[in-house]
């Protein structure tokens, strides 16, 4: 009977006389995780704080769109605060692992940065047998690997970027930084349709994931957060991209409107949160009538099929004649709005620009619209209007459900209509 159960155990996928033992919740210790913080502070935000040990983080984007650059000045920021001794990770040394690079190739980046340090030690490898063989030699306080499509281990037969092989890659240095306690960084480059080497298939693996996003026509570069299992999601930090690498943008509302003109129709100013970030974003619309049968629909920023709501209840709702019209929408910054208080920015730019008439200037707006034309209240209208206010702008536009549950604006002319209607004749009366 013994003999028996032994084979059911081995059958089930255990060991024999091995049983794991589940523990009560209030019985777990729980210690505060030592952060290491990488002196870039839009990074650290995205991070939720620094980098804890053991972390895996994933940094993902097209190519040429700043990850090394990004990654590289991150070292040289750790290697000059010299926290990593206290860390009791390692050694101190931050181990760059260059799969698609030459050494001279990043100490030619490293000189036009003006970056140097003897911390920051560079090796050329691919195989990630060779690669935790080299860790295990250096004991690193910090690994980064540059790039996982890149990448390969000797346990699998395929080449070098594909799905088996980043994912295997993955998973083996993700489980070395596991067992050692020591963070690492993982460049990724993005696919056509915008994921990583397929759908979902590093995602699961790592601890964070990042994504790089920025229009090659233009310096601002968005780092967003997509998944932190140490940190909240949805949050973002901004650069702008220069020939000594990136910089950091401290007020990113300032710089996104730093080229907004006043009393130009179809132009608008929003506050968007972007994790615990409020923005001031301009988004602009272009209504003019269609010479084809099927009216064009194009929206940059913005998801199209939330546009096209917005455009069929300025039409049913407010009486707009739009049927007839191209309507092109575009956030300025290259910014993409994922926040539904952009609605009314969006409904209003188009009614601005199909009417030819300006915002009045020093005006912002917010508010989600519902299929019935009604403005919505959104989260965190104080700290949106305190934006405004920082940069000086003078009248808001809000949800009448946000206006009534605040205390005090401050020094803003508040108007809080009901619905789509009221807001356009409060704007354009």
């Amino acid at each position: 009977m013994e003999e028996i159960q032994s084979a059911g155990a081995v059958a089930r996928g255990r060991r024999p006389g091995r049983v794991p033992e589940p523990l009560r919740l209030d019985s777990i210790e729980q210690s505060e995780a030592f952060r290491l913080m990488t002196g870039i502070g839009e990074f650290d935000r995205v991070l939720g704080g620094g980098m804890v040990p053991g972390a895996v983080t994933l940094v993902g984007g097209d190519p040429g769109i700043g990850k090394s650059t990004l990654v590289l000045q991150a070292l040289a920021e750790l290697a000059k605060l010299a926290k990593l001794a206290d860390s009791n990770s390692g050694s101190g040394s931050l181990l760059y692992i260059s799969a698609e690079e030459s050494p001279s190739q990043i100490k030619l980046r490293a000189d036009r940065m003006g970056l140097s340090s003897p911390e920051i030690l560079i090796l050329p490898a691919t195989s990630v047998e060779e690669i935790i063989e080299a860790a295990d030699a250096a004991s690193p306080g910090l690994i980064a690997v540059d790039s996982i499509q890149m990448v390969h281990t000797a346990e699998i037969a395929s080449a070098p970027g594909s799905v088996g092989q980043v994912r295997e890659s993955a998973a083996r240095l993700t489980a070395y930084a596991k067992k050692t306690g020591v963070p690492m960084l993982i460049i990724g480059h993005v696919t056509k349709d915008g994921s990583i080497a397929g759908p979902k298939v590093l995602e699961h693996i790592v601890d964070t994931v990042l994504y790089f996003e920025g229009d090659g026509g233009r310096p601002f570069r968005i780092l967003r957060t997509v998944k932190n299992r140490f940190g909240s999601t949805h949050e973002i930090g901004v650069f702008t991209m220069t020939g000594r690498g990136l910089v950091e943008v401290s007020n990113p509302s300032e710089l996104f409107l730093a080229e907004h003109s006043l009393n130009v129709p179809g132009s608008v100013v929003t506050a968007s949160v972007e994790g615990t970030r409020p923005l001031l974003i301009e988004i602009q619309a272009l209504v003019s009538p269609s010479g084809f049968g099927n009216p064009r629909r194009t929206a940059l920023g913005i998801d199209t099929n939330r546009g096209n709501i917005i455009l069929a209840v300025l039409e049913k709702r407010a009486g707009l004649q739009l049927s007839g019209c191209d309507v092109y929408l575009n956030v300025v910054g290259g910014i993409r709005l994922d926040d539904t208080a952009a609605d009314l920015a969006i409904a209003i730019a188009a009614a601005s620009s199909l009417r030819d008439k300006p915002v009045p200037p020093r005006t912002m707006v917010f508010g989600e619209i519902g299929l019935s034309g009604e403005l919505r209240a959104v989260a965190r209208a104080d700290s949106r209007l305190k934006e405004a206010a920082k940069l000086g702008f003078e009248t808001v536009v809000m949800p009448e459900g946000n206006a009534s549950g605040m205390d005090d604006s401050p020094g803003m002319k508040i108007i809080a209509p009901r619905n789509v209607e009221e807001a356009l004749l409060s704007i354009f009366s």
